[in-house]
């Protein structure tokens, strides 16, 4: 079975829904709580697909939108330790190119014998590195989806051991 970056989406959304209620009450009683509950659904999602999902939050406000949980600020660690990745990194670069218009794709964090990319376009950047990607932008920009969804079958492979 074929894991997506849609069908995670699709799972955060359905358990945030889920805990709207509790989500709510805790923001008017004490957004830490609210915070930490919010870690406590990303991690339970996440661990089903055996990776690390988290949700940040770079500006604070951004925490009292219940509707943009699993929207926005994204990152995805599949393996903090991978160097680099399993295709060419101008294969990565390429497809944003083809999908993005108006993105610039560049290499990034190349240190230590590592790689990564960055892309950048108007709603926000991509960073993709070998074991993880962050996505500073809204997921539901045209192309996001259809990008990270070719990124989980084609770098991070899901179906393989990690």
């Amino acid at each position: 079975m074929t894991f997506t970056f849609s069908a995670l989406l699709k799972e955060l959304k359905s358990n945030i829904d889920y805990n709207r209620k509790a989500l709510e009450n805790s923001l008017k009683v004490n957004p830490s709580l609210t915070y930490q509950k919010v870690n406590e659904i990303t991690h339970f999602v996440g661990s089903r697909y055996r990776l690390n999902l988290q949700i940040h939050f770079p500006d604070s406000r951004r925490l009292s939108v219940i509707d943009s949980y699993g929207t926005e600020n994204l990152g995805i660690v599949f393996d903090k330790h991978r160097k680099r990745f399993p295709i060419q990194r101008e294969a990565v670069k390429k497809k944003a190119l083809d999908l993005f218009a108006a993105s610039k794709a560049e290499d990034a964090y190349m240190y230590e014998g590592k790689e990564g990319v960055r892309v950048t376009f108007a709603e926000g950047r991509l960073e993709i590195l070998p074991g993880s990607i962050h996505l500073w932008c809204n997921v539901e920009n045209e192309g996001v989806k259809d990008y990270v969804d070719w990124l989980f079958e084609n770098v991070y492979d899901l179906d393989k051991p990690r």
